[in-house]
């Protein structure tokens, strides 16, 4: 990794955040930029041209909601990753998360060490979730799918190729594994999910992975 991933931290509990920041800006390969305890201080900011490239989110912040902000950041800034950071962990709320474009969707009641690798992962085009949320993430895809009715088959126009890297994202893999798995480059793989966003269009790999499902393409 040729350079060290900036971080921003969007978190009211100030002893939570300044413990975060201090474990992020001390991992290799990443240092945590800019803390905000308001999303409105950080949506100012990003105004400024400030770009990090990824972002924790709490949801529940005085002000603006953390769904709310994740909403304008992933329009104004999709190639930003959001991973929200929350105690919150209802089923609800991590649809919406997740239907909004957060990168992944992480509790603060795991270790401190989870959310530093999740800097990698996220960055990496990964989708890092607390493994309880990755299960009930995957239950509501897998309900949605059942609740849809029988559609007129359409493909989107995905190749082979593109296919077999939607069921490993389905499969949980980074995409480095995936790139591994199928023996092809990194940047092969960043080709293939920018055509997959496209014909599927949305813009994040749990969107990818979401519509699939539905739609009955893996």
């Amino acid at each position: 990794m040729s350079e060290s991933i900036k971080v921003w931290l969007i978190e009211d509990s100030e002893i939570y955040r300044k413990g975060l920041a201090r474990a992020i800006s001390t991992a290799e390969h990443m240092y945590c930029e800019k803390q905000f305890n308001k999303a409105e201080d950080a949506l100012t900011e990003l105004k400024t041209g400030q770009k990090p490239d990824v972002i924790f989110l709490d949801v529940g912040l005085p002000g603006m909601s953390g769904l709310e902000a994740l909403e304008i950041i992933r329009k104004s800034n999709p190639e930003i990753h959001v991973v929200i950071l929350t105690v919150f962990d209802d089923s609800d709320k991590i649809f919406k998360a997740i239907c909004l474009g957060a990168r992944g969707y992480l509790l603060k009641t795991g270790p401190m060490n989870t959310v530093v690798e999740a800097v990698i992962q996220a960055a990496d085009g990964g989708a890092p979730m607390t493994p309880d949320v990755a299960s009930r993430v995957l239950t509501l895809f897998s309900d949605m799918a059942e609740s849809q009715p029988v559609k007129e088959e359409n493909d989107y126009g995905l190749t082979v190729r593109e296919k077999e890297v939607l069921e490993l994202l389905a499969d949980g893999l980074l995409s480095k594994e995936i790139a591994d798995r199928l023996s092809i480059s990194a940047h092969t793989i960043t080709n293939h999910l920018r055509n997959i966003y496209t014909k599927l269009h949305v813009n994040t790999n749990t969107g990818a992975v979401a519509k699939a499902i539905r739609e009955g393409l893996i």
